[in-house]
Parts: C-alpha cells; structure tokens; sequence
C-alpha cells in the first residue's frame, strides 16, 4: 500500500534504539519524548538483530557507496593519509561496520503512528551525526560521536537510533522487523483530542 492511501494521522514510521542507546539506558526518554508529541506506540519489541535482516535493511546503492566513500577517503587525506582502496569500498566498509555493530547487543525496534509520524520522529531525533545535531534532539542532548573519528577508527558512529527517512522507506522497514500481526490498531486519548473535529466529549 502507498502512503497517499493512508489516512495522514495514520502515517507509521519505524525507530530503532541501537545498542549503545539500550546500554545507556535511554528507552524510556525516547519513549517518553514522541509520546509527549501525541505520536502513538503502536508495536515494540527487543531483539537481537541478525545479520540477515540487518543486510537488507541497511542494504545501499552503490551510488551511496562511492559518495560516502568520497567522504571517507577525504578525511584520510585531511590528515595526511592515503586511500589504499576504492572509494566503493570504503563506503561498503561503512555499512559492514554498521552490521558487525548492530548485532554486538540488543536492539529495540518501534512502530509509531501520527500525523507526519516521520517528519516528527526525524525532528527529535536529529541528524545522523550527533556533533552536528541540534541542541534539544535526543542525539544532539544524549551523545557526542562524530563521523570523522568513527571513519578513523574503522567502526560504525554511535547515534543511540535510527529512524526512517520517508514513508515509504517508513513501510519497507516496518516489514522487514514486524508482522503484520504485531501492530497494533487501537484509539487512545491522544487521537480524540488531536484529531476529533467537534470535541462534544469535552462539556458535559
């Protein structure tokens, strides 16, 4: 199904907290900061990621590849360092950085529902690097990794989540970690006072 066909205070979008986020403990701030938006939990579990899934997941272009390989052999030289392969492969070692991490400890994946669920979701988050992230997202308050030192010490940066990008990647990701089965269709508070039109419920 495409997003457009998907009532808009309906939209999903999938949150992984990484190992280092389980091991510093942040579950609950995270949890805590999307419902304080009205974004509704709708399926949660905690898991050790396998290889698998995490390929096809994390899975890029080779576009992608060389422009993030660019990026790596860029920083090299900056410190007087010369790239001793292909950019395609340092962008490939990003990702396998990425897997070997992500297996290293438990994970704990998310489905939240809202409108604009993943322009939220991103919004508090931040950006992928937590140096550069504003203060008040969860990345640019909780951690201080930087890509240019994970690049140095060939391992994947450490920025506590991930969180889809578009809804429609939103979608793809859902269903590589979830069952259909495992979201859950419910109505909280939350949807009568954001999104009822008359609020008749309100006086008495």
């Amino acid at each position: 199904m495409t997003n457009n066909l998907i009532p808009m205070q309906k939209e999903q979008t999938f949150v992984f907290i990484k190992p280092d986020g389980v091991q510093r403990s942040i579950i609950g701030d995270v949890i805590t900061r999307f419902e304080k938006t009205g974004l509704k939990l709708v399926a949660t579990k905690m898991f050790m990621a396998d290889i698998e899934r995490l390929t096809t997941h994390y899975g890029k272009s080779d576009t992608w590849y060389e422009s993030k390989g660019q990026n790596t052999i860029k920083n090299l030289e900056e410190r007087g360092m010369k790239a001793t392969k292909p950019a395609v492969e340092y962008g490939k070692d990003i990702v396998r950085s990425l897997l070997k991490f992500m297996s290293a400890g438990p994970v704990v994946a998310m489905v939240w529902e809202g409108n604009s669920a993943v322009d939220v979701v991103t919004k508090l988050v931040g950006t992928t690097e937590p140096k550069s992230s504003d203060v008040g997202t969860i990345r640019g308050d909780m951690t201080v990794d930087s890509y240019k030192i994970a690049s140095l010490d060939n391992r994947a940066v450490r920025n506590l989540m991930h969180c889809s990008d578009s809804p429609e990647n939103a979608q793809a990701e859902i269903n590589i970690w979830f069952k259909p089965e495992d979201l859950m269709n419910y109505r909280n508070v939350n949807d009568i006072i954001l999104y009822d039109v008359d609020w008749n419920h309100i006086n008495e």
